[in-house]
């Protein structure tokens, strides 16, 4: 896109914003589904500062005022999210952190198939129990679907509820897209022309929810808030109504103000979250691993914990930020490496003990039961997932492999060749 189309999309929508934004019940409507939520403004192309927040309804306009086209808030609910920072660790994120809203991005090339994307999805959760559900127009090509945190069980075997995000609503996510595969591909079929598309899943990938929303401090536009590409508004639609919308619906001249947030039940999305949960554990993730992590272990003898990787070293030191993922690692590399049960759980009572914070002995046991009911798999490889967590300290040795486990296996081959030359001398 050239600099003058640019100009001309900026100036079009620039033209509107004022005015739109000066009405009351806009104002009204974008600052009470924002309350504690974080808030950023969006200056045509570029993001306002982070963390922020809307302290009164005319905070907008006075931002539209200083430039701001459009308002983007939290999926997840905060007790002060101007307290917010990118140096917070886990534990201090999850007592910022008091819900969050399960929210679906449809997103695709043809709004029809966002359309349809969004009838099959309600029917799913509508047979999942929720009935009260929530959708806006996301003021391009897609949709929004809520499910408020009211909905959702505060607690799941003694693990709050609150502090499992993005792991629990990325899994409900890839739940739903799994079940409404098959009837999403029959209704996409059905509008097309024939042979115009491929009768296979790949046509599903066009309006398959965007799981990359469900991340942490991820922003998504609010409703009623303008879009600077199409100047359209993000309006609220009534989940029967989705089949007939019309972009003109959208108008921001005509906008009529609804509700996002839909008035559910507390826990009517009790049964989706355990379904999800359940398909996780027992279906997805096992399907996963038979296919690539598929390993038989390997007996280790004489095994120092000097030959365990940098990583595992700074874990078993104890940490303070990303607990769950370490005890993940730990588990697999010590049943790749053919250590005892026994051992096993001693080794990770010593380290979780370490830790700052240690992690409940009911959500270690559950861990260690779940995994010894599957076969064993090899620790997630190096880099990425270890400097997630923030002990990827690598020395030499660990340019020649690719896993924990080569590690511990090659520097304990090198040990017991060493002592070996020693008794032959």
């Amino acid at each position: 896109m050239g600099n003058q189309e640019k100009g001309i999309k900026e100036q079009r929508i620039r033209k509107i914003t004022e005015f739109y934004y000066s009405k009351p019940e806009v104002q009204k409507a974008i600052y009470e589904f924002s309350r504690y939520r974080e808030v950023t403004p969006r200056y045509f192309e570029g993001f306002g500062k982070r963390p922020d927040s809307l302290e009164y309804p005319n905070d907008v306009f006075e931002l539209v005022k200083k430039g701001a086209t459009s308002f983007h808030c939290s999926e997840e609910i905060w007790s002060d999210p101007l307290s917010l920072s990118t140096g917070l660790n886990e534990k201090q994120m999850n007592e910022l952190r008091t819900g969050w809203d399960l929210v679906i991005d449809i997103d695709s090339k043809y709004f029809d198939y966002s359309r349809i994307s969004a009838e099959v999805i309600i029917n799913m959760l509508k047979f999942h129990g929720v009935k009260n559900i929530g959708v806006k127009f996301s003021g391009s090509k897609g949709l929004h679907i809520i499910i408020p945190w009211i909905a959702f069980p505060k607690e799941i075997n003694e693990i709050k509820t609150s502090n499992m995000f993005p792991e629990w609503p990325r899994i409900i996510v890839k739940y739903i897209i799994k079940q409404t595969e098959k009837k999403l591909i029959e209704e996409i079929t059905k509008l097309s022309k024939p042979n115009k598309y491929i009768r296979d899943f790949q046509a599903s990938k066009e309006v398959m929810p965007d799981i990359i929303l469900v991340s942490p401090r991820h922003l998504f536009r609010t409703p009623y808030s303008l879009h600077e590409k199409t100047a359209l508004a993000s309006v609220v639609i009534n989940p029967e109504e989705i089949k007939d919308f019309q972009l003109k619906d959208a108008d921001p001249m005509k906008v009529k103000i609804k509700n996002f947030m839909p008035d559910a039940k507390e826990g009517e999305a009790s049964e989706l979250l355990m379904q999800a949960l359940d398909w996780y554990k027992e279906g997805d993730s096992e399907k996963k691993e038979k296919k690539d992590f598929n390993y038989k272990p390997i007996k280790l003898i004489n095994l120092s914990e000097k030959n365990f990787p940098p990583c595992i070293q700074n874990i078993l030191k104890g940490i303070s930020d990303g607990k769950k993922r370490a005890l993940f690692v730990l588990i697999n590399l010590f049943r790749s490496i053919g250590m005892d049960r026994d051992e096993l759980e001693k080794r990770i009572d010593d380290w979780n003990n370490k830790n700052e914070y240690p992690l409940k002995q009911g959500y270690i046991k559950s861990q260690v039961l779940w995994s010894y009911k599957k076969n064993t798999i090899m620790p997630p490889n190096c880099k990425e997932f270890y400097q997630g967590i923030g002990i990827c300290s690598p020395n030499d040795f660990c340019k020649l492999i690719k896993n924990p486990v080569n590690y511990v296996i090659r520097r304990n081959l090198i040990d017991n060749k060493k002592s070996k030359d020693r008794v032959k001398k």
